[in-house]
């Protein structure tokens, strides 16, 4: 029964897309709705794939796996690539937020009025993109899915987006294509250095698999990547390179500062609800190619690098939140707050502990969750005044308590209040920061301590917007504008939203329970790494 499972979810979209291409583009509701029913559609598969789930073991489940591309190279040996999607755990709560978020967005997106039948189609493709993206353990599928993200998420920016959307648009597409050119080099290097354990002393069999990527014994010896090799650059070996390629990649995509300047840009200009797509689940793809190859196939690197990469999400969480204090559109202020929350990511995931890695993806999926409410009630004010200038507004709790409400609920969640979900992720990546440095050596104590300034920011951007907004006498500084409090459609995008928030902050073990033995398994691959180097 659940067999095809993550190809029916993954594919899904897709068909949909297509079959819509045959539907006239006059029948609005035809689109809306049957997007709508994709989403509900992959909402009832996600539940049958987390009752079937065993959550106690690393092992991958719902594996699907077809031999794909099979050629013969002569003297390179045999070309091999595989659709093989699976789940762990990780894997299961990305795929969990994105089937929430795709959801949510669908209806955020029943504004649209302008070429309805090409937004859609985009949207259903952008769908199973992500989802594939996180399911697939062949690095070529990995590859084409993370690819064709770019498209889709350039045109939505780039036509349904606001005044600006032609210069956020090519940005967001030069910025991500760059990463993803660096991402394929090490691609390349990595096909042409490791060998599949089919390979026999006559044939030499590629491979792409990420699994047998991420065992040192399946490098080919001789080859730049096999840690043996002793091929140098500027004093750093080939597989430090190739490291640094994939972490500039991913970063751009996470974003890590200073590769970040896209993302203020691309969510100012794009609509509502793909501004949602892009903070609560684009950001995570960063996180996740991180977490699943860059880190497990090149732990040696990572244990190098360590200090590098730990001091760059340091960089990010404060610059971000630096720059989200000094922004005066409420919505540049969001963008920056995501740039100071996935510094934290890289903190955990560095720490290379079992806290520091929970606390990471904990941190992804929480933050998707949060960044989602927090832009679509940037979109609710859009969509009242057609503008989202702090300075412009004051006393809005008095006109419209319900959106109050939930802002209070979203800005409380991000700043990571006792009782959110934030909180419990920020915590846990904060001991495994503390943590690090007398389990494994990797990260000295102080950059945890200086990564705490990243709360207190938080706290003030958010306070302060909240004063300047809603507290005092009503006003809005835009003639002609009566400001309406929520709709049903809003409501019932934000509600799930903030129950979900309070619910993972408040019982944090069913999402832990997911996430542990996957966080277990990295951060022992790394810690005995660090403690063979440093002794």
């Amino acid at each position: 029964m659940t067999q095809y499972l993550l190809t029916i979810l993954i594919f899904l979209p897709v068909f949909a897309a297509l079959t819509g291409l045959f539907v006239p583009a006059n029948e609005k509701k035809i689109f809306q709705y049957g997007s709508l029913l994709v989403s509900i559609a992959q909402v009832l598969i996600l539940i049958l794939i987390l009752q079937s789930y065993n959550q106690e073991s690393t092992a991958f489940r719902l594996i699907e796996k077809v031999s794909w591309i099979t050629l013969d190279m002569g003297t390179w040996g045999t070309f091999q690539a595989e659709y093989f999607v699976a789940l762990d755990g990780m894997s299961l709560a990305m795929i969990t937020l994105s089937v929430i978020i795709m959801l949510i967005a669908t209806i955020s997106s029943f504004t649209i009025d302008k070429n309805v039948k090409g937004y859609f189609i985009l949207l259903l493709i952008l769908n199973g993109a992500i989802i594939g993206t996180f399911c697939a353990l062949d690095l070529l599928l990995f590859y084409l899915f993370f690819e064709f993200m770019l498209l889709p998420m350039y045109f939505l920016i780039g036509i349904w987006g606001g005044p600006n959307r032609e210069y956020a648009s090519i940005k967001f597409f030069l910025y991500t294509l760059l990463g993803s050119i660096f991402i394929l080099i090490a691609i390349i290097t990595l096909y042409l250095s490791a060998k599949s354990p089919a390979s026999t002393n006559e044939q030499l069999v590629h491979t792409f698999n990420i699994l047998h990527l991420s065992d040192l014994n399946n490098f080919v010896s001789g080859s730049i990547l096999h840690p043996d090799s002793t091929w140098s650059l500027w004093g750093y070996s080939a597989r430090s390179w190739v490291f640094l390629l994939l972490l500039i990649g991913f970063g751009i995509k996470l974003p890590m500062v200073p590769f970040h300047t896209w993302l203020p840009d691309a969510h100012v200009e794009a609509p509502t609800a793909i501004s949602v797509i892009l903070a609560a689940l684009l950001l995570k793809i960063g996180g996740y190619g991180l977490a699943r190859l860059a880190f497990p196939v090149f732990p040696d690197a990572v244990v190098e690098f360590s200090w590098f990469i730990g001091f760059m999400g340091l960089l990010s969480i404060i610059y971000g939140a630096l720059n989200a204090l000094a922004s005066k559109d409420l919505k540049r202020l969001i963008a920056y707050s995501s740039v100071s929350h996935m510094g934290f990511v890289l903190l955990g995931l560095v720490s290379a502990t079992t806290e520091g890695v929970s606390g990471a993806i904990y941190q992804m999926f929480s933050h998707g969750i949060i960044s989602a409410m927090l832009f679509l009630l940037a979109g609710v004010l859009y969509d009242r005044t057609s503008d989202r200038l702090i300075e412009n507004y004051s006393g809005l709790s008095t006109k419209a308590p319900a959106f109050f409400a939930f802002v209070l609920i979203a800005f409380f969640a991000s700043m990571g209040l006792p009782g959110f979900s934030g909180f419990i992720a920020e915590i846990m990546i904060f001991l495994g920061a503390f943590k690090s440095f007398s389990a494994n050596q990797l990260l000295p104590s102080w950059m945890a301590i200086v990564a705490t300034s990243g709360l207190i920011l938080g706290a003030a951007y958010y306070l302060w917007t909240i004063q300047r907004m809603f507290f005092g006498k009503f006003s809005i500084k835009l003639p002609g504008v009566n400001f309406l409090d929520l709709d049903k459609r809003e409501y019932i995008m934000l509600l799930p939203l903030a129950l979900l928030a309070l619910f993972l902050g408040v019982f944090p073990q069913p999402l832990l329970s997911i996430i542990n033995p996957f966080a277990e398994h990295l951060a022992d691959v790394l810690t005995k790494l660090s403690i063979t180097t440093n002794p």
